[in-house]
């Protein structure tokens, strides 16, 4: 857990993801970090494997980050703080550790890390953090003190730049037929034994009715994607494909908008579980689908980095708007639990 008392200051900026292959050759021994420790059959992954190879083997999310990073570049230099970026990733270069260990040879003694999820879980969260201090052991005790910005599900930056993204898609949807189109907001699927120890679903469905509050009156369901856990653990619902499904037997609209809300980038499980599965479900169905991007780097969602980071350097106030309070700089050492047996109360510390 971080110390809320730093006692040097921050000095740098380290923008952590999850990584993606970035040739054929990298997919496999990617997908197998992915899923290290975990009870994915081989078979699943495999099949996951296709899709990337569907895409010539390379994940969008790395040139992303890249984007994201010179981005939030230009951002800093314009208006401050004037802090050095770095980036890591969880599961595929350029590693956390190899990254932390460059900003120990440039002389970083505290930095910040954000982190490219926008709410609260055990994969989203918490993991990332237990991430950061496996690769500050694997560095040695000269490595910096890294601390994680919060979690942003709910700043008016966030919310602002997905309600942009959303205004842009609706131009695909003739507006005689707005009145027949329903919003399907995805996010992907966790383990419900996760779910229940944090607040996930309730910060995702916040997010969704505030972009739905400042679109209009859309009716709009939030649904999941992209499982990848064994068929027998019950993992949160409904899917996106089955969702689709239903609202063709309904005949209840014309027209979906899908807004991938759960997701900062374009990358693979948008690519292909949107885009190819979902997309080709509507049409099978006689449905029209037309899906939002993510925030990417829109310039509001850049400026939100900034803002973040202020609140933790010079003290700003949290910023957060709908029912739900700001996520707090330092979480509670219970928070955010994998859900499994060996991941409770009595777990090492993140």
């Amino acid at each position: 857990m971080n110390d809320p008392s730093p006692e040097t200051p921050y000095d740098a900026l380290l923008v952590v993801s999850f990584g993606g292959p970035e040739s054929p050759a990298d997919v496999m021994p990617f997908l197998e970090n992915v899923t290290r420790g975990k009870n994915v059959p081989h078979e699943r992954l495999l099949e996951v494997a296709e899709h990337y190879y569907h895409f010539g083997g390379v994940s969008p999310i790395n040139q992303h980050n890249r984007d994201l990073i010179a981005a939030l570049t230009q951002e800093l230099s314009w208006h401050g703080p004037a802090l050095p970026i770095y980036w890591g990733n969880r599961n595929w270069h350029p590693l956390l550790a190899d990254t932390i260990r460059e900003m120990r040879d440039a002389g970083v003694q505290r930095a910040l890390a954000f982190v490219t999820s926008a709410y609260s879980s055990y994969s989203g969260c918490r993991q990332y953090r237990e991430d950061i201090e496996r690769a500050r052991t694997l560095v040695g005790p000269d490595a910096p003190r890294i601390d994680k910005i919060r979690a942003f599900f709910n700043h008016p930056g966030y919310i602002e730049a997905v309600t942009q993204r959303v205004r842009e898609a609706l131009s695909g949807i003739p507006v005689e037929r707005h009145a027949t189109t329903q919003f399907v907001f995805t996010a992907h699927s966790i383990p419900l034994a996760m779910a229940n120890g944090c607040r996930y679903a309730e910060q995702l469905a916040e997010a969704c009715s505030l972009v739905t509050q400042a679109i209009g009156p859309f009716p709009w369901k939030l649904v999941y994607q992209s499982r990848s856990g064994p068929a027998a653990q019950p993992w949160l619902e409904p899917d996106v494909g089955d969702w689709v499904k239903e609202l063709a037997a309904q005949k209840a609209c014309t027209d979906i908008m899908v807004v991938p809300i759960g997701f900062v980038s374009d990358h693979m499980e948008i690519l292909f579980d949107l885009d190819h599965e979902a997309h080709d479900i509507a049409v099978e169905h006689g449905l029209h689908m037309v899906r939002a991007l993510t925030v990417g780097t829109h310039p509001r969602f850049v400026h939100m980095i900034r803002e973040l980071i202020n609140e933790r350097m010079q003290g700003h106030a949290a910023q957060a708007v709908g029912t739900l309070p700001a996520t707090p700089h330092f979480c509670p050492e219970n928070c955010c639990l994998s859900g499994r047996p060996a991941h409770g109360p009595a777990a090492a510390r993140a």
